[in-house]
C-alpha cells in the first residue's frame, strides 16, 4: 500500500505541475485575445479529479484492497501510458494547452502529434487514468464511480463545449 500511496501522491504532484503549465498558458492565451468557454464546469472538474486521488487512497487503505499482480501491473502500464499521452498533448499544443477551455481567435486547429488521429486525445488519457489508477491496487469502487461521474457530469458537457469553442476559432481563422 505504501508504493501505491507514492504513486497516487506522484499523480497529485503531476496535477499540480499541469496547473502551473495551465496558468502560464492561460496568461499567454489571454494576452493574445483568448476567450474562455465553459467556465462553470471547471470547479466541478477540479473537485472530481481531486476526489479521484483521495478516493483511491481511501478505498485502498480503509477497505484493505489487495494488490493483485495480474490486474495491478497491466493497470500501472496504462497509468504510465496515459501520462505519456497527456504530456504528448501538452507538448504538441504548447502554449495553447490548458486545463480550461481557452481559445485564441484566429489560430488554426492543431493537426499534428496525437491530434492527427484523435480530436480529444487528452480526454482519452483522462478516461484511461480514471479507471486504471484505482485498479492498480484493485480499488474497483473508485474506478467505477469516477468513470461514471466523469462521463455523465463532465465529458458530456466538456467535449461539446470544447467543440463549440474550437468551431468558433476555426471560423475566425477561416475569415482571417
Amino acid at each position: 500500500m505504501i508504493w501505491y500511496t507514492v504513486l497516487v501522491l506522484a499523480t497529485g504532484a503531476e496535477r499540480i505541475a499541469e496547473l502551473v503549465v495551465s496558468s502560464r498558458n492561460a496568461r499567454w492565451s489571454f494576452a493574445r485575445g483568448g476567450v474562455e468557454y465553459g467556465r462553470r464546469h471547471f470547479p466541478p472538474m477540479v473537485a472530481l479529479h481531486t476526489g479521484l486521488l483521495l478516493a483511491c487512497l481511501a478505498e485502498v487503505w480503509l477497505l484493505d484492497r489487495p494488490f493483485l499482480p495480474w490486474l495491478g501491473w497491466p493497470m500501472l502500464v496504462l497509468v504510465v501510458a496515459s501520462q505519456a499521452l497527456r504530456w504528448w498533448c501538452i507538448a504538441t499544443l504548447g502554449p495553447r494547452w490548458n486545463t480550461r477551455v481557452i481559445v485564441v481567435p484566429g489560430l488554426p486547429l492543431v493537426a499534428r502529434g496525437p491530434y492527427r488521429w484523435l480530436h480529444h486525445p487528452n480526454y482519452v488519457a483522462v478516461v484511461v487514468e480514471g479507471f486504471a489508477l484505482p485498479l492498480v491496487h484493485s480499488a474497483w469502487i473508485t474506478a467505477v464511480v469516477f468513470t461514471v461521474l466523469n462521463a455523465v457530469l463532465l465529458l458530456a458537457f466538456r467535449i461539446p463545449c470544447e467543440n463549440r469553442a474550437l468551431a468558433t476559432s476555426e471560423a475566425s481563422a477561416a475569415r482571417a
